[in-house]
């Protein structure tokens, strides 16, 4: 066998193993979903009634920006189990055993994928009940999801190696909200970047939660030719921007991950 197929084997075991945990700590998934529906309530009743968006309604220019601020939250997962798994000396049982070093890390963020799809399953929902709606076909809509996804889990890699990086639960806890809340709120997640002052439009523009976001919009037919999109390459070109954000930080922060977490091993 070679190290492909023992990385792909002993990662799908270390992902059974993940799941199982969820499934012994419920608490975790109930936190996980609950705060999405707290998200799609709090904008669509509570701020969604003092922002407009040009020719539609709020609630569905907000959903897409909400689905991919969930995923990205849900992303963090990977980071604090490594850092718990360190703490805790589980890594060290890993290294005792006959697998390949990389599969802790692609189990690990293949399990928190399958937490991202319970968490989108019930956040729409959610939308569903407050007046969201999809507007294109059914394989534009799948397209709209394994895009989220596929960046959920690029996201996963960068935040195993602030996990891998930090290895202390309370202090990655911390530092994970310095990095996501940035990048979810200076994005177009949930206002339209031309309402935001010249420097933080241009980095919400280039940012790549902005590109994932208005490709998840197209893609479920969430726009309208009154609400302008801003004449940058990303959001003309959102479904390739962001195909080139996930590979982009993959090709980056994959081999960065695998390094750290050989150091992280042989300490």
């Amino acid at each position: 066998m070679n190290g492909i197929e023992m990385a792909v084997r002993d990662g799908a075991t270390i992902a059974k193993r993940n799941v199982i945990k969820i499934r012994r700590v419920p608490d975790l998934l109930i936190f996980t979903t609950l705060s999405p529906i707290m998200f799609v309530l709090l904008f669509a009743y509570v701020f969604g009634s003092s922002i407009e968006v040009p020719g539609m309604s709020y609630r569905e220019f907000l959903i897409a920006g909400i689905f991919t601020q969930s995923v990205i939250f849900g992303a963090t997962w990977t980071g604090l189990g490594l850092a718990e798994d360190i703490q805790k000396g589980f890594i060290d049982r890993f290294r005792s055993l006959p697998m390949a070093q990389s599969a802790v890390l692609v189990g690990r963020t293949t399990s928190d994928v399958l937490i991202n799809v319970v968490s989108l399953v019930v956040m729409s929902l959610a939308g569903l009940a407050v007046g969201w709606r999809i507007h294109t076909s059914l394989l534009e809509a799948a397209a709209a999801y394994v895009l989220l996804l596929l960046f959920a889990y690029a996201l996963s890699w960068v935040m195993a190696v602030v996990g891998l990086w930090i290895r202390t639960p309370e202090v990655y806890s911390n530092a994970s909200f310095m990095v996501i809340f940035p990048l979810s709120f200076i994005a177009n997640t949930f206002v339209p970047t031309t309402n935001l002052p010249t420097v933080l439009r241009v980095i919400a523009e280039w940012n790549p939660v902005s590109a994932v976001t208005q490709a998840v919009r197209e893609l479920f037919g969430n726009t309208n030719p009154a609400l302008v999109v801003p004449d940058v390459w990303p959001l003309q070109n959102p479904v390739v921007a962001s195909i080139a954000w996930i590979v982009g930080i993959l090709v980056v922060f994959v081999p960065l991950a695998i390094h750290r977490y050989k150091k992280a091993v042989s300490r």
